[in-house]
């Protein structure tokens, strides 16, 4: 097993852009296998490395990572991003799974049918501006950071959920002043600015394309 980052997913955002984010924050740089046929995901299933049949999969240190959450807090906790104690782990853990309630609403979009893509558009924009974006403003009302005084896994997840809001909903920001600056003073970190430079691991939003492979790769999810 190579000895470098090694991450396994489709050439697009889906569950693997928040480890992607998380590893360019802490100035971890990683190799990437694109998933286009399925031949190549049975032959992760046919090699055990993929413990519940499923991707994202992650190697590094000698691990075969997969599942999200264990993925990220596994990178979180070994670069320093997981807060100074088990009470400051609990709130980062928290507003980290509120981020990500949200990114999921936005990543099963261009899956659903148009028919019924609008209710869900306001269905994520009425949740973001009434049940999340408040409890981000309030937890940056006197500080930089979400959790303590130091950047944690749950702020790199707040700022890719508010930009990928962005992209849908441009002006969603305008009420929350406290998140606008947030993103601004996150944006200037070293290894955040490097990685939303063009060029970057960052991936655009989805296409026909990733649409296409993903149901093509994952056939058996799609009956």
């Amino acid at each position: 097993m190579s000895r470098k980052v090694v991450l396994y997913y489709f050439n697009g955002r889906g569950k693997m852009e928040s480890v992607r984010w998380l590893l360019a924050a802490a100035g971890v740089e990683f190799d990437e296998v694109f998933l286009t046929k399925r031949e190549q995901f049975e032959k992760l299933l046919n090699d055990g490395a993929l413990m519940f049949q499923q991707v994202p999969l992650v190697e590094m240190d000698g691990l075969q990572l997969v599942q999200s959450r264990a993925i990220l807090n596994y990178i979180a906790g070994k670069y320093n991003l997981y807060g100074k104690d088990l009470k400051e782990r609990a709130m980062i853990d928290m507003y980290a799974e509120g981020a990500n309630d949200l990114m999921e609403m936005i990543i099963m979009l261009p899956f659903i049918p148009p028919e019924n893509k609008q209710k869900q558009l306001d269905n994520v924009e009425g949740k973001a501006k009434e049940r999340f974006f408040p409890v981000f403003e309030k937890a940056l009302a006197n500080s930089q950071f979400l959790v303590g005084n130091q950047l944690s896994r749950a702020d790199v997840h707040v700022l890719e959920a508010t930009l990928m809001l962005q992209e849908v909903f441009p002006t969603i920001l305008s009420t929350f002043p406290k998140l606008q600056a947030f993103q601004a003073s996150m944006k200037a970190l070293p290894t955040i600015s490097k990685f939303l430079q063009p060029g970057s691991a960052r991936k655009p939003p989805p296409d026909e394309v990733y649409i296409k492979t993903v149901k093509e790769v994952l056939s058996h999810m799609f009956k």
